[in-house]
């Protein structure tokens, strides 16, 4: 058995993690810090152009946070509130990284099981089996990873109010449904589907990826005006770079453009 937190598999352009704690897929403090020093390796390294993070095993994403571990994590970090902003910082990062990342949602996503998700680019889950949900209320306290922040965004306020204050678990399709996945997929296609769309964002032109995430996440809080000026500064950013000049030739020249060689 590999014991490490996070296991990681490169394909080409694609990074793949999984939470390696099968079946349950705990968010562990070694899972949270190996996710850690991996975003930060992953930021910094052109090579990947994008990333899967999904589970270990068949039966679950993750049902958050190993709770029996958060008042070790508490004196280890030094507080509740350095506990809670390590996974804030990792999860921002994440979604600001200018990379697309892909989550996969089945079986249990609770919690950070779906905080986690949240704040990825995409989001696919199990047409059958799949629990996802923040029922923080069951446990007599709210979400502290970003969620109901995220949620919101993603769903509405109504959506967002009815699963967190019901503690709702919905399934895949539910959340198709609402606008809270972009696609589902029966559980034994749904890994190879990830992968195989985050290969597709691969090959998309890397500085153009990077400059329109940049556009896009955290959009819904920018006023018009900032959101066109964040516009024009992506075009510039892209002007008559090598993916460009393809991208242009290939169009005029009525074939696929074959980016990210330079």
């Amino acid at each position: 058995m590999n014991s490490e937190p996070v296991l990681v598999e490169r394909r080409g352009a694609v990074t793949i993690l999984s939470i390696n704690d099968a079946p349950y897929n705990r968010m562990s403090l070694a899972f949270m810090d190996a996710l850690e020093a991996l975003v930060g390796s992953l930021q910094h390294d052109d090579s990947v152009r994008a990333v899967v993070i999904t589970g270990n095993g068949d039966q679950h994403f993750s049902v958050g946070m190993d709770l029996k571990e958060l008042p070790r994590g508490i004196q280890e970090k030094g507080s509740a509130d350095a506990l809670f902003d390590q996974r804030l910082t990792v999860l921002s990062a994440i979604e600001n990284m200018g990379k697309p990342w892909v989550a996969t949602l089945f079986g249990y996503c609770l919690g950070g099981g779906l905080e986690l998700p949240l704040a990825c680019h995409f989001r696919l889950a199990a047409k059958e089996g799949a629990q996802i949900g923040l029922p923080e209320l069951d446990l007599g306290t709210v979400p502290a990873w970003g969620g109901s922040a995220r949620l919101v965004r993603c769903v509405g306020r109504n959506h967002a109010i009815d699963m967190i204050l019901r503690a709702k678990k919905i399934s895949g399709p539910e959340a198709l449904r609402i606008g809270l996945v972009h696609e589902v997929w029966p559980n034994a296609e749904l890994k190879a589907r990830a992968v195989a769309l985050a290969e597709e964002l691969a090959s998309m032109p890397r500085l153009a990826v990077k400059a329109i995430l940049g556009c896009l996440v955290g959009s819904e809080t920018r006023t018009l005006a900032d959101s066109l000026r964040d516009e024009r500064e992506a075009v510039h950013a892209t002007l008559n770079t090598p993916d460009q000049v393809e991208g242009i030739k290939a169009f005029l020249e009525k074939r696929k453009p074959i980016f990210n060689r330079a």
